[in-house]
């Protein structure tokens, strides 16, 4: 089953967009550190998702002469701009608000507001986390979450996902940190509050990044599916070996380049038409694939 990142981004934008009108209007009235963090965080991700739904889009644009394998690597650019602006908009911006805010003395008012809006985003987001583990379920089979954020080639649901788990984590910590300032009145609660948030962000922010610039770089298919497509392709009676398979994503197209040793022809066409039947049937099997090259060959 594929899952769709499309839903995904959208259950998160529309999350973070009430998430985020609720913060800053409680922010202001209440004049807490940790819930300005907070207000400036949910904007970042809404604007994070605007730009993953450009690349997604922009991603998608059919082949051309001069770029011929398409534009679908062009999702990881736009992932790893989102990776950074999770690091600079969001965690380095709440460790500066946390920090000014312990040479403050302003005092934090109506807590039972800043909690009540909290408590809300808290559950607006575990909707927007539901709606992303719900999609990377479909094709995570039965690797754990962390294994599949290790080694997943979907860069739209590796960011959704370290997003919203980062959204989550710093809102209990919003939580946490506004409770604990008004029962004792110690400010140095929510200044607290919103520096460990700004950690978690650019904690958050690096793992996502060394994820997308791996695809960046150029990965090629899960090791499990590599596996997969050559004991398919040795199954084919009219190979008698694969010798080499190389594959690559390009966003959510595969290009794989195959050399292997076939059994004999009688004829050069009719090996050919043999490849051209494996290939077909390869795509069919793997749909994922985009582009396969063959290559018969006696040695690797």
């Amino acid at each position: 089953m594929e899952a769709n990142s499309l839903k995904a981004i959208y259950f998160a934008l529309g999350g973070n967009l009430a998430i985020a009108v609720a913060k800053y209007a409680a922010a202001f009235v209440t004049g807490s550190s940790s819930m300005l963090a907070e207000a400036v965080h949910s904007t970042a991700d809404s604007g994070n998702q605007l730009l993953l739904l450009m690349g997604v889009k922009r991603s998608r644009r059919p082949p051309n002469a001069e770029y011929p394998m398409g534009f679908g690597k062009e999702i990881y650019f736009w992932s790893f701009v989102v990776a950074l602006m999770l690091f600079s908009l969001g965690g380095l911006f709440s460790i500066y608000e946390g920090w000014h805010k312990l040479t403050s003395d302003e005092p934090l008012a109506y807590p039972f507001l800043a909690l009540g809006v909290l408590a809300f985003s808290i559950a607006a987001e575990s909707v927007s986390m539901w709606g992303c583990l719900r999609e990377v379920n479909k094709i995570r089979g039965d690797q754990g979450i962390w294994a599949w954020f290790r080694t997943s080639r979907n860069a739209e649901l590796v960011v959704i996902f370290g997003e919203d788990l980062a959204a989550l984590l710093g809102l209990v910590f919003a939580f946490a940190a506004v409770l604990a300032t008004w029962i004792t009145g110690n400010l140095v609660f929510d200044a607290v509050g919103s520096i460990v948030i700004g950690v978690l962000l650019v904690v958050v922010a690096v793992m996502v990044a060394r994820e997308v610039m791996a695809l960046l770089v150029g990965q090629g298919v899960e090791a499990p599916v590599r596996k997969a497509m050559i004991e398919f392709l040795e199954s084919e009676e009219k190979i008698e070996c694969v010798l080499e398979l190389l594959t690559l994503h390009m966003g959510a197209d595969v290009m794989v380049a195959v050399k292997a040793k076939m059994r004999e022809y009688p004829t050069q066409a009719e090996m050919v038409e043999g490849i051209n039947g494996i290939e077909a049937a390869f795509k069919q099997r793997f749909p994922q694939t985009a582009w396969v090259f063959f290559e018969p060959d006696t040695r690797a």
